[in-house]
């Protein structure tokens, strides 16, 4: 025996032991929202008996179910893409201007934001989107973008201490401005972390729940996806097999997603953080 098997063998046991953590739940959210109520009361942990598919039937068919897919849809397409525009603008005049004062204050201003838990500004942005009557999806859009900047900023920044100066400058050379020169150079370099950045915020707006709350709870066709798997688990409570049903339907597209851009996601942090 190697001297390296008793710690594979720990290893791999966290491994499983962590798996089943995630693979119970998944496990058991698809396999009652696939039986019928019947099934459910017989043993709740039981794989289904067949393909029953009438549970995500009647989640699609209540009212506003689509209205609040395309709600969420919107709400983080739209957010990505600022993202995608305002994240490495801003990351690549910090980082090519660390040695003044002015940017070197801005970026741990803005990385300070790491270190304030959302629930200490919940209350201040209510009220304040609220006298701006930015209540509202586009206010909700505003403050996704708004608050990716802390990560988005601090990991564009450590990928860019690695792209050199020489580039910028032979741009510079060949009669490109600073604009040409990040567009055409940079960003195209800035891919990888880029990735890294839209998927991460992805998987984080459209599952999430508190912002929402406090900004579109007012009325039923401004919900997402959250709140309406929220609100109808209260109506529902009951009858496990819609409530699980409607956790299922809400979970698939960012699940698939996430599986075929996982690689991206690893091998963005790892490059951002040698670089």
């Amino acid at each position: 025996m190697s001297k390296n098997m008793p710690f594979r063998i720990l290893s791999y046991s966290f491994l499983g032991i962590g798996s089943l953590f995630i693979l119970i739940p998944v496990y058991l959210t698809i396999a009652v929202a696939m039986k019928t109520r019947e099934e459910t009361t017989r043993n709740f942990f039981s794989p289904p008996s067949s393909l029953y598919l009438d549970n995500f039937i009647n989640v699609m068919n209540k009212s506003n179910f689509w209205t609040v897919v395309l709600n969420s849809t919107v709400i983080t397409v739209a957010s990505l893409l600022f993202m995608l525009l305002f994240i490495p603008m801003v990351s690549y005049a910090i980082s090519r201007n660390m040695k003044h004062v002015y940017y070197k204050a801005v970026y741990f201003l803005i990385l300070s934001g790491i270190f304030v838990p959302f629930q200490a500004v919940m209350l201040p942005i209510y009220r304040h989107m609220g006298s701006l009557e930015l209540l509202n999806q586009t206010g909700l859009i505003i403050m996704y973008v708004t608050l990716s900047f802390a990560q988005g900023i601090f990991l564009c920044v450590g990928f860019l201490k690695n792209i050199p100066l020489e580039l910028d400058q032979a741009s510079k050379i060949d009669g490109c401005g600073v604009w040409l020169t990040f567009s055409r150079i940079i960003y195209p370099l800035l891919m990888p972390i880029i990735a890294t950045i839209l998927i991460l915020n992805s998987l984080w707006i459209w599952n999430d729940f508190q912002l929402p709350l406090i900004m579109l709870n007012r009325h039923p066709d401004l919900w997402t996806l959250p709140l309406f798997i929220y609100n109808f688990k209260s109506e529902v409570s009951f009858d496990y097999t819609l409530a699980f049903a409607a956790f299922a339907l809400s979970m698939a597209p960012i699940t698939i997603m996430y599986a075929f851009t996982q690689k991206l996601i690893i091998g963005g942090l790892t490059e951002g953080s040698i670089k």
